[in-house]
């Protein structure tokens, strides 16, 4: 009976819509973290099946189409949905506008790739990609007919709805492109599934959300949105250079298959801690906002979350480092081991990536995104400048060391702007980074102990056996150095108390 009633708690917990900003919060970030966990399983399910049917040239041509989309999308960016959610104020009068704003710019990118995919194949000499792009545009137009009341669904952290809308979509392409895979066994199957994923969300956004958008412009609203979504917009593209820069000059320099073979590490090495910083900055980002006029509880919510970043990405990080090699040869096959190493040079990116994006959110929750769009463009030069001679000396190693080399570089000059920001304490700052990052490297020596006294750790069972027993070690000696050395974790929450309290932001 007891069970039932602490059953019964947690689910209207969880369901409630109601509660102060901190109830809020925690019920959104479950929400937000189970979505993200059952979406990358599932991603993972269909790139592991996939991966054993197509070929590395079949991911490249698609690395193509995703690059070639990503681009129109980032520059035709327009920041109106981060501006929407960083508002105080009520946005309902906004919604139209924006939303005619997004169709005109789907019709518009889907017309512009259907002339221009001729030239990209020329570009990247795969004739194959001009039927695939020229498919592919309608996802600009399903995109721009969604429900602009989607919007509500981070604004006011009510991740319950933004989970229903957004699992239906992973789950429908996993299911077709899993299914079309062994029908046609070709790029093709990515392609449909993406089409299919996209269609269901277009249904689910207006099933879920009573709102009907209409067609209405009005420009003074829309240029009051701009300024902030100016800078959004240019950080966008900075991004894009940022995280496809590499993909772009692979693919050109040395080839589809490469492409191929970059993407597919680039995908596993990011996955679970740019993972956490997606689950967290859709969170946190709209908590913040709510926060911006008090310094000192933006300080206190933003050390809380950044010692769960780390206490959750160093390990991860650290597994997937050590582990590559079985997880390669057990899941994917012999086919794809050259992306061992670049997966293990390209994790550390990743561990970077996910505390780079929370100071992101920081940043532009207190009216400041310039600053992370000014970063940016320092780490898009970096890139250009290094990324050329280390890819024609090492190749696609060289082009992974070019991206952590940026990205290192940018973290710290980051760091030390946001300590001044919210005036936080060096020391304070880097302490709760160092912790995780001493155990991981503690936890993984048993790991490598175990890889060198068995001949062939590549089997799924000792897989398994690794990652269970690293664990098992990293939560206990965590525990062990929270308990007596406190500042962990859970001490950093102990003493900031509850930082999202209603007399906090009110």
């Amino acid at each position: 009976m007891l069970i039932f009633k602490k059953k019964n708690r947690i689910i209207n917990f969880l369901t409630s819509s109601d509660g102060n900003l901190f109830q809020k919060t925690i019920r959104s970030g479950f929400w937000m973290f189970f979505l993200r966990a059952v979406d990358r399983f599932l991603y993972l399910v269909k790139i592991i099946i996939i991966a054993r049917l197509l070929s590395p040239d079949d991911f490249g041509l698609f690395g193509i189409a995703l690059l070639s989309t990503a681009t129109l999308e980032t520059f035709s960016q327009t920041g109106f949905r981060r501006a929407l959610i960083q508002k105080k104020e009520d946005i309902s009068s906004y919604l139209d506008t924006v939303w005619t704003i997004e169709l005109i710019r789907g019709l518009l990118i889907a017309i512009i790739l259907f002339f221009i995919s001729p030239y990209i194949a020329l570009f990247f000499e795969t004739p194959a990609i001009t039927q695939i792009l020229r498919i592919i545009g309608l996802v600009f137009i399903i995109n721009g007919l969604t429900n602009i009341a989607v919007i509500y669904f981070q604004k006011e952290l009510d991740f319950q709805k933004f989970f229903k809308y957004q699992f239906t979509g992973t789950l429908i392409d996993a299911i077709v492109a899993i299914g079309a895979v062994f029908i046609f066994q070709s790029v093709w199957a990515l392609v449909f599934g993406l089409l299919a994923g996209k269609i269901v969300k277009l249904i689910m956004s207006y099933k879920i959300d009573s709102y009907r958008p209409k067609l209405d412009f009005n420009i003074l609203k829309a240029k009051e949105l701009w300024n902030f979504g100016k800078w959004i917009f240019g950080s966008s593209i900075l991004v894009f250079l940022i995280t496809h820069g590499d993909d772009i000059f692979v693919g050109k320099v040395l080839g589809i298959a490469a492409l191929g073979y970059y993407q597919m590490a680039y995908r596993i090495s990011n996955m679970p801690a740019t993972e956490i910083t997606h689950v967290i900055s859709k969170v946190t980002f709209p908590a913040y906002s709510k926060l911006q006029d008090n310094i000192a509880k933006l300080r206190e919510c933003f050390l809380t979350i950044l010692s769960v970043m780390a206490f959750l990405s160093f390990p991860i990080a650290g597994l997937i480092f050590i582990l590559a090699s079985d997880f390669t040869k057990i899941f994917l096959g012999n086919e794809w081991m050259p992306i061992v190493p670049i997966i293990q040079i390209l994790v550390f990116w990743g561990l970077i990536r996910c505390f780079i994006g929370s100071m992101s959110s920081i940043f532009q929750s207190i009216k400041k995104p310039h600053i992370v769009t000014n970063l940016q463009g320092v780490q898009a030069l970096v890139l250009l400048v290094i990324i050329y001679p280390l890819t024609i000396k090492w190749d696609m190693i060289g082009a992974a060391l070019a991206v952590l080399l940026s990205a290192a570089l940018i973290f710290f000059i980051r760091s030390n702007i946001l300590i001044k920001t919210i005036e936080c304490k060096t020391l304070q700052f880097y302490k709760i980074l160092l912790l995780p990052l001493i155990i991981t490297i503690i936890s993984l020596l048993p790991v490598i102990f175990f890889q060198h006294s068995v001949l062939d750790s590549a089997k799924i069972c000792y897989f398994t056996i690794q990652s269970i027993f690293f664990v098992i070690i990293y939560i206990l000696l965590y525990y062990i150095s929270d308990k007596f050395l406190g500042f962990g974790v859970w001490s950093v929450m102990k003493n900031k108390g509850n930082p999202f309290s209603k007399k906090n932001y009110e």
